[in-house]
């Protein structure tokens, strides 16, 4: 165990001291930059802890990562605030007159920072996977749309490849022909909601397993999927990024019931969410509603 602390230390210690230049200006293209430089540091935690233990890794990857990317705001971007997986009291709701819980400054701030230093920590954990990712998004309360998020980048650093909205992705490919094949839903690869599978055998779709929430969406972005559709157990940070990049590309967003995904609200949680190309919407949101998780 001292050795695992120590070489978790080492890899905090290393980050601590390299400087990594003066990054962008522009909201979009720093959070690209964060998202790299959050990246890399993860591939260097793995490359000097191995894998012999994969809960020592998930843990000092988060922490690695996490404390660089709230040492780089804290230093680039101080009077904004943040919004991370990894703060102490993160997952907490606040409500009006609670007297138990403190009003996260996030609430009265114009511009929050919502990030997930490590979206997918069991394949981050497991020799040879990919399908893991870092991301970064920008809320401002200053916008014309309802999530309101200005900028966004999900980085997957074992692919080397990063989406952002600074250089948004082309609108992924229509089909040639649209009965050629059945609809591709990114899915859990271990443990896809009961509500999708069945989802999918109510629209002949074929389920698409992989890892991280930004890595499904990232797919549907690319074309390698035509949707992500997900329910249960999850918070703002694990869409913000990977939405904002799917909503500057073009594709459609929403909550499963079709209103709108909102973010920095009082109540972290926004347990589910679809993404797809506007040409599926229709079809995906009238089959889910005969199949929406109960309450």
């Amino acid at each position: 165990m001292g050795e695992r602390t120590e070489t978790s230390a080492r890899v905090t210690s290393q980050r601590e001291s390299n400087d990594g230049g003066t990054p962008p200006v522009i909201d979009a293209a720093f959070a690209r930059w964060l998202a790299d430089k959050a990246g890399q540091t993860l591939l260097q935690v793995r490359e000097e802890m191995g894998y012999a233990d994969g809960k020592a890794l998930k843990a000092a990857g988060d922490k690695a990562a996490h404390h660089l990317m709230r040492a780089e705001l804290a230093r680039w971007r101080p009077a904004d605030a943040v919004l991370s997986e990894e703060d102490d009291h993160a997952r907490d709701a606040w409500r009006e007159g609670e007297q138990s819980t403190v009003r996260p400054e996030r609430l009265g701030a114009s511009r929050v920072w919502i990030i997930d230093p490590l979206d997918g920590t069991r394949e981050f954990s497991e020799e040879g996977r990919t399908d893991w990712a870092v991301h970064v998004a920008l809320w401002t309360a200053d916008c014309s749309s309802p999530s309101c998020l200005a900028a966004g980048a999900v980085a997957m650093p074992a692919q080397h490849r990063t989406i952002a909205t600074d250089h948004s992705p082309a609108y992924p490919p229509m089909p040639l022909d649209a009965t050629a094949g059945p609809i591709r839903i990114a899915a859990s690869r271990t443990r896809p909601p009961a509500f999708v599978t069945a989802l999918a055998e109510d629209i002949g779709a074929e389920l698409v397993p992989m890892g991280s929430a930004g890595v499904k969406i990232a797919a549907v972005i690319s074309g390698e999927a035509d949707a992500y559709v997900h329910a249960g157990g999850q918070y703002e940070w694990d869409s913000a990024a990977p939405v904002a990049v799917a909503l500057a590309t073009g594709l459609h967003a929403s909550r499963i019931d079709g209103s709108e995904l909102k973010y920095n609200g009082a109540d972290p949680k926004l347990p589910d969410l679809v993404v797809c190309r506007k040409d599926l919407a229709p079809r995906l949101l009238a089959a889910l509603q005969r199949h929406l998780p109960s309450e």
